[in-house]
């Protein structure tokens, strides 16, 4: 007899943002494999017998590996247990979700994933700043700012998103700002450039600083602002100065 997973989404922090969906299967569930970006409070509505299994990940300090996360979701479902694996913001996005949902097909075992909102939109959103807008663009870029440190080499030509990609939203890239904004730079954007960095959004922790993107690392130095947390460049940025903090 075999089980399943739900890969499901906590959000961006407040739990008030979670899922009906996904609050219904964490009751319900026989194990819960955790993330460090899911707010911890969620735990407190799993049942009283589940098994809880930390897989955080938190600067390249991993309670568990990504194959051992892996290897451990099968082999749960394996046994039959209703499994929730539950991740920051949305499963899919930079999450690995998708990685997880194909060792589990592989396996040939039940897969099932509950979208979660993710923090690209909504941190900034709850900080006063709209991804796209009528008056400044039509356009947003999502990306994952520490593909560097992950793999070795980074796949992301930060020269080339200068012109045509609308408001960019970089996620994961405190550690690495001041390299992507010298790039930026060097690709030819304007060092006076609106920005803004965010961290721990949606929760009461949450602290904006507008900034350019030539003084991103500056302002994230000079502030103390530590990950998680989300830059986002492009004259939207300016709207946090009208709209404030919307939470």
């Amino acid at each position: 007899m075999t089980g399943a997973v739900y890969l499901v989404g906590a959000g961006p922090g407040d739990p008030g943002l979670f899922t009906v969906k996904g609050l219904e299967l964490l009751r319900k569930a026989d194990v819960v494999v955790y993330d460090a970006l899911a707010n911890h409070e969620l735990l407190k509505e799993c049942r009283k017998d589940a098994e809880l299994i930390d897989a955080g990940k938190r600067s390249g300090n991993h309670t568990l590996t990504q194959d051992q996360t892996n290897a451990k979701l099968v082999e749960l479902a394996s046994e039959g247990k209703l499994v929730v694996r539950l991740k920051g913001g949305d499963p899919f996005m930079f999450g690995r979700g998708a990685e997880e949902a194909e060792e589990l097909k592989k396996a040939g075992l039940e897969v099932h994933v509950v979208p979660g909102i993710s923090s690209t939109i909504s941190v900034p959103e709850l900080a006063g700043i709209p991804v796209t807008h009528r008056d400044h663009t039509p356009l947003v870029t999502f990306l994952t700012g520490h593909e560097k440190d992950d793999r070795g080499k980074d796949r992301i030509d930060w020269r080339s998103l200068v012109n045509g990609h609308g408001t960019l939203v970089i996620l994961m890239g405190i550690g690495n700002a001041g390299y992507i904004s010298s790039e930026l730079i060097a690709g030819g954007m304007p060092p006076n450039t609106e920005a803004a960095v965010i961290t721990e959004g949606s929760t009461p922790r949450q602290r904006i600083e507008r900034t350019t993107v030539a003084d991103m690392k500056k302002t994230i130095d000079d502030k103390g602002l530590k990950a998680p947390g989300i830059m986002v460049i492009g004259s939207v940025a300016t709207l946090h100065d009208t709209l404030g903090d919307l939470r």
